[in-house]
This record gives C-alpha cells, structure tokens and sequence, in this order.
C-alpha cells in the first residue's frame, strides 16, 4: 500500500501492478489447458533426465564428468573435475545436485531453443531488433524472485514453475550474444557470398553461423550460469535440488548444510563453465581468432 504524501495530487497512482495481474489472473483462468500441456512437457524432460543421473552410482558419474574434462581441457582438469565431483559426491546432498543438473540442463536447453532462432531473428531485421532490445533489457533487470509470482500462479508449487521461470530469466543473453555474433561477421564475407550467386539461407547456415560461433557459444554459456542461479533461487517454490537444501538451511540457520550445498552449486558451475568454454573454443571460427591474436 503506498503511503499518502502532499505530492498524491500531482503524481496520480498508475496501477500498473493491477493491470497485470488482471492479465495473469485471465491467462490462469482460460488458458489452463496449454498450462496443464506445458507442465506435462516440462515434467516428461526433468523428471527423466533426473533418474537417469541418479540411477548409476555416483563414482560412474563423477569418472564420466572427468573424462569428459579431460578430453575437451587436459588432464589438469580431468582431475580438477574428479576431484571437485568427487567431494560432492561425498556430501549427503548428492541426489539433490543431480535433480539441480537435471533442472539446469533443461532449463538452458529450452532457453536455447528460444533465444538462438529469436537472437538471428532480430539480427537480420533491425525493426524487430529496436522492438525486443527494450523487452530483453527488462528481461534482465527484473529481480529474478518476481519471475517466481506468475510462475506459481500458473504451474502451482514444484519443480516446473522454477523451470519455466529460468528459462525466462536466462533467455536475454543468449538473444543478445546471437544478435552480436551475426552482427560482427565481416560484410566483405557476406558480399563474396552474394557475388557467388549464394542465397540468403546458403549466406546465413554456411557463412554467418559458423563466423558467430564463438559469440553464440559465450551466450550458450551465460545461460547456463544464470539458469543455475535461478535453479537455486527456485528452491524457494518447492522445486527442489540445492535450492532446496540452502533455503532450509537458511531457514533453520544450519551453517554447515548450508555451506555443503553452497560449495556443490560453485563446484556444478565451475564445472559446467570450463567445458560449454571448451566446446566453443573448439569450433573453426574460434580457433581462427586464437591464431590471429597469437601471430
């Protein structure tokens, strides 16, 4: 309730928080059907992918994660990741840190699918980029515990609001990072291609893509840390994982579960930043700009 002031008369109170929860409270009433698909859609991918990570034991997938890291960073990372996995693997919160990776892998994946095809989108057409750069901004200003109110009032307390909710929240950068990589491709590249006869579709999959892959990868990299933090945040509406372990023990001032479930979300995004880093460094176009910085 805001408090009255000698300025009420000239600043007349816009209401815009009401307007919108008359359009939250319209969707939730007579959209519930696509609601009830979404959380089913959402559910068959997390649900799934969870018990696949948690059904080996947890020694097979911290040896799987140290592999991976030393095939794509060295062996000094292969065995940074054994041992980084491995303590979390010896924490009590094991199977909550798979049901985190699970939410996270998810999350960005949807994130991804959004972002990328919206983020080439508004590269080739500049109207549409000056109509969604204002949309992306408050995208990434809004705090991400708002996200969590229309989330809950459309999906209902569990792990697909904080699902759905990350995907919102992580989507920007992977936009904004697309639009910058096509946007940085050489116009003397793209003008050879067009005076080869090349079409606008040969021009972007064959020329434009594969230049802006590094970019591309750096947004495929921020969205997963920010899905990560959000995953975490969405603890708070019963959507399990870290975020669940830390929001209890924030509640019940329990310092070493909390700090237990704090180092496995650091080490889970330590992790997971090192190799979408690696896998982008792997791609032509980044390995071309590492010899021209090196010569």
């Amino acid at each position: 309730m805001r408090d009255e002031s000698p300025l009420d008369d000239l600043v007349p109170y816009v209401k815009v928080g009401d307007a919108f929860e008359v359009v939250v409270d319209w969707a939730r009433d007579h959209l519930r059907p696509a609601f009830d698909g979404i959380a089913e859609f959402v559910d068959s991918l997390v649900v799934p992918l969870a018990g696949l990570l948690k059904a080996p034991p947890a020694i097979v997938v911290v040896l799987i994660f140290a592999a991976v890291g030393w095939w794509l960073r060295g062996w000094k990372f292969g065995i940074g990741t054994l041992l980084g996995i491995g303590l979390v693997a010896g924490t009590p919160f094991w199977e909550e840190t798979m049901d985190t990776l699970a939410a996270v892998l998810v999350s960005s994946a949807l994130a991804l699918l959004l972002a990328i095809p919206l983020g080439i989108f508004i590269a080739e057409n500049q109207r549409a980029s000056a109509l969604v750069r204002p949309l992306l901004d408050l995208m990434q200003t809004m705090p991400a515990f708002v996200y969590l109110i229309p989330a809950i009032s459309f999906f209902g307390i569990g792990v697909v609001p904080g699902v759905l909710a990350t995907v919102v929240f992580s989507m920007p950068p992977g936009v904004r990072l697309t639009e910058l990589g096509l946007r940085q491709v050489d116009r003397e590249v793209i003008e050879a291609g067009e005076a080869f006869g090349a079409s606008p579709w040969a021009i972007l999959l064959r020329t434009k893509l594969p230049l802006a892959m590094p970019s591309i990868m750096s947004g495929v990299n921020q969205v997963i840390m920010l899905a990560l933090s959000m995953v975490v945040i969405a603890g708070m509406v019963g959507a399990g994982g870290l975020g669940n372990v830390i929001m209890t023990s924030l509640a019940r001032v329990q310092v070493a579960t909390g700090f237990e479930g704090g180092i496995a979300v650091v080490i889970l995004a330590v992790v997971l930043d090192r190799l979408t880093d690696s896998i982008g460094a792997r791609f032509p176009a980044a390995k071309a700009q590492r010899a021209m910085q090196e010569a």
